[in-house]
């Protein structure tokens, strides 16, 4: 019989277009994660990351969460949901004012994000993140903790990222429809962000390519932020769907040549070796198999590859991802299960690419250690460092008082897809 859930606890959520799954973790004595259940379910309802049948999408969240409280021996009551839909947008906004060469207070930095909070304009859209990212000091970028220096003018960098409202809301009617108590929905490329990716390459620079079924988003990190962000209706479910089309054969069958028998990259002898195919028709019918080469079946998942890196390029290109050929792009998501995609990526890109997993997880089983599982544990990551959101700071007035003076606000606003 399952449990009360103990303090600590964390659950996350990752509503895809192919499949819905859940997690259930705590917090160790050592600030370390422990994987206590999950579960997985077919995503039922979704298409192309929108919710587009609520009935069959809260069935799935259902199921998906009661098996992984019984295997945690827990009840839990509320999630952290990740939403991957088309319509994300990454702005950044400055706020900055005089401080006079005075010492940093924290009534400073309490007025500082109170404006910044102010300064936020989703232009129609609903606010997922409004998060402090990094502080500057005299025009100095990069200052994490300002508190205590001396300063003239102090500023901060605001992430920000929005969705189109009815998505977001249709999500989380379907979870709270399923009994569950949404604690807060995380934009995916976030999540994954740190769950695949190092502080220093956060850092300094890189791509996150994430494959889903039915969307690729395409997100650019620098200055140790998300700072861009493209979404590319496209996914695995195309390259299963022109393999049915193709062979005239099932969804289902499909799905399992690409997984067993499909890859990124041919070879000679691939011209040899034979899959077997039944179409629709022949179901009924034991003798009405068919087979095809395996070169067959790679061209066609090749065909619809050189689609989709030709889209990712463009992305590329939009969030300005240039500079040196040195610039990584790390591929997650599904899609990046697919035998031989980091080379062909590589090669189609012109860049170092390297295949994104979830990592820093105690207990994670082996089946949830993939880069289909990156937004889920990244979901978890997320709730764990809990951090600041400039969305439950009180508004204040936009000019800053302080015993020793009255400084000028100077509100400097960048819808900036970070020129870095």
């Amino acid at each position: 019989m399952a449990k009360v859930a103990p303090e600590g606890l964390i659950t996350a959520l990752d509503i895809g277009s192919s499949k819905v799954s859940a997690m259930i973790a705590q917090k160790g004595d050592g600030g370390e994660l422990i994987v206590l259940g999950t579960g997985q379910r077919e995503s039922r309802g979704v298409k192309r990351g929108y919710i587009a049948d609520m009935a069959a999408t809260e069935a799935a969240v259902r199921e998906a969460v009661e098996q992984a409280e019984r295997i945690a021996g827990i009840n839990i009551e509320n999630v952290w949901v990740g939403f991957s839909a088309g319509g994300l947008v990454s702005d950044v906004a400055e706020v900055e004012f005089e401080l006079g060469g005075h010492r940093v207070e924290q009534q400073d930095i309490d007025a500082l994000l109170a404006a910044g909070r102010n300064s936020i304009d989703p232009q129609g859209r609903m606010v997922l993140h409004a998060q402090p990212a990094l502080y500057t000091l005299d025009g100095l970028t990069g200052v994490k903790k300002p508190l205590g220096l001396h300063a003239d003018r102090l500023g901060v960098h605001i992430h920000v990222v929005a969705a189109d409202g009815s998505p977001v809301r249709n999500l989380d009617l379907c979870v709270r429809s399923a009994h569950l108590e949404v604690k807060s929905i995380i934009a995916a490329p976030v999540a994954t962000g740190l769950a695949c990716l190092s502080d220093e390459e956060r850092e300094l620079g890189v791509a996150l390519v994430e494959l889903g079924a039915g969307i690729t988003n395409v997100s650019l990190f620098a200055g140790g932020m998300l700072v861009g962000l493209c979404s590319i209706p496209m996914g695995g479910q195309d390259i299963t769907d022109d393999i049915a089309s193709a062979f005239g054969t099932r969804r289902a069958q499909a799905e399992r040549m690409k997984c067993f028998h499909g890859s990124a990259n041919a070879s000679p002898r691939d011209n040899h070796e034979m899959i077997p195919v039944m179409p629709i028709a022949a179901e009924d019918d034991v003798h009405g198999g068919m087979q095809i080469t395996k070169a067959q079946l790679i061209g066609i998942v090749r065909q619809r590859l050189e689609h989709q890196m030709d889209e990712i390029r463009k992305s590329l290109a939009q969030l300005k991802f240039e500079g040196p050929v040195g610039r990584q792009v790390v591929l997650t998501g599904g899609g990046a299960e697919l035998k031989g995609i980091a080379d062909y990526a590589q090669q189609a890109l012109g860049r170092s690419v390297r295949i994104g997993r979830p990592r820093g997880l105690t207990a994670l089983p082996e089946a949830h250690g993939g880069p289909a599982f990156a937004t889920l544990a990244g979901l978890a990551f997320y709730a764990a460092a809990d951090p600041i959101d400039l969305r439950g700071v009180a508004p204040q007035q936009t000019t800053v008082h302080r015993q020793r003076g009255m400084g000028m606000m100077r509100k400097l606003i960048q819808a900036a897809r970070a020129n870095y």
